[in-house]
């Protein structure tokens, strides 16, 4: 499972470079044959807003991309891990961020 995912980020990546918080909504949306506006509904989000994340004018809180990969049925970890990832970027420290749960 690991081989596939690895081809599938490599192809995202080819497609839409560096997987960025942005790019993946973009890529999602594009996958849906989604406007921004559809889209933006789905997400509870207003239609500028989105397009800031888009366009990585806006990098949203770990709780706001929670809120995200619930409303997309995704899990929370991957998308959490993109917007950290974002602000350390946008601070000009780059550092890859991988998340791992805490032991209850």
């Amino acid at each position: 499972m690991r081989t596939r995912k690895s081809f599938y980020a490599k192809e995202l990546q080819k497609q839409y470079g560096k997987m960025t918080f942005g790019r993946f909504l973009i890529a999602w949306r594009e996958s849906e044959g989604m406007t921004q506006a559809q889209f933006a509904k789905r997400l509870d989000l207003s239609a500028a807003n989105l397009c800031d994340l888009e366009q990585g004018r806006r990098i949203p809180s770990p709780v706001r991309a929670k809120k995200i990969a619930k409303r997309l049925g995704l899990p929370e970890k991957g998308l959490i891990a993109l917007a950290l990832q974002d602000a350390l970027h946008d601070e000009g420290l780059l550092y890859a961020v991988i998340l791992e749960e805490e032991a209850a």
